[in-house]
């Protein structure tokens, strides 16, 4: 066992932990981006679970919603874990940016779908549908802001760390 990289992911999952607790704007959230990272980074695929226990932890205190709508939720970011998996053997900025807003296009596809379907906000129609994912742009830009942000913040520390751990020499140019 890798006890580096467990430590690792176990920090990152309790940033997801803490986030959801604290206020934020709707949407805003380092959850898919942690997903992404733990997909990337994590030595052993079963530590990318550690993120959803996080999740649902978080969400017996926040409270459960229609079990089809949280499916949705948490099928989203196990799909964004296997974007991690793929990304990792092709990581480079552009990929990790390209990931990182696909999380985001992908989690709005379906849990705006699952809303309007599972839920009973919007008319079953395609009227309904269109409605649906129209009043979700707001919360779909904050997506967008937040995926971008934290997948920089995790990306870029660690890469920056790694590198500097490597080549100790930058830290004391002489």
């Amino acid at each position: 066992m890798n006890t580096k990289n467990l430590l690792l992911i176990l920090i990152v999952s309790t940033v997801v932990l803490v986030a959801r607790f604290l206020p934020h704007w709707p949407n805003f959230s380092p959850l898919a981006s942690v997903i992404l990272f733990s997909g990337v980074y994590a030595k052993n695929k079963k530590y990318i679970i550690l993120p959803f226990i996080a999740l649902l932890f978080s969400d017996f205190f926040i409270g459960f919603y229609h079990w089809g709508i949280m499916l949705s939720v948490y099928g989203s970011f196990a799909i964004i874990a296997l974007f991690g998996l793929t990304l990792k053997k092709h990581k480079n900025i552009v990929n990790t940016i390209s990931a990182s807003l696909g999380s985001a296009l992908f989690f709005f596809c379906l849990t705006n779908l699952a809303v309007w379907f599972f839920g009973n906000w919007y008319t079953h129609d395609f009227a309904g549908l269109t409605l649906s994912y129209t009043l979700a742009i707001p919360f779909f830009k904050n997506t967008i802001m937040s995926n971008l942000l934290y997948t920089g913040l995790l990306f870029g520390s660690y890469e920056t760390l790694r590198h500097l751990i490597k080549n100790p020499s930058l830290l004391f140019n002489k």
